[in-house]
């Protein structure tokens, strides 16, 4: 599964502390693109995308992807491979 992130980590909930301190998770949101096939984005409280994955044939195997994500991300360390 690819996953391109605009921070360059995923993980099955995205905390963030709202105006009043409280912490609000993110949510994957599934979408079906005009060629039939699906795609998921991750997206955090306010709304913005901060994943998104790569196109599946179909439905269940997006929500299959969404699943990996939810299973293999929580805490995942960042391996930086920039070379900086």
């Amino acid at each position: 599964m690819l996953i391109n992130s605009a921070r360059g980590t995923m993980a099955h909930r995205v905390a963030v502390t709202g105006a009043r301190g409280m912490h609000m998770a993110g949510k994957f949101e599934l979408k079906k693109g005009r060629s039939g096939k699906y795609h998921f984005n991750l997206l955090a409280s306010n709304g913005q995308v901060i994943a998104t994955s790569e196109t599946y044939e179909s439905k269940r195997s997006a929500l299959n992807g969404i699943e990996s994500v939810k299973t293999n991300a929580p805490g995942a360390p960042t391996d930086d491979q920039t070379n900086e």
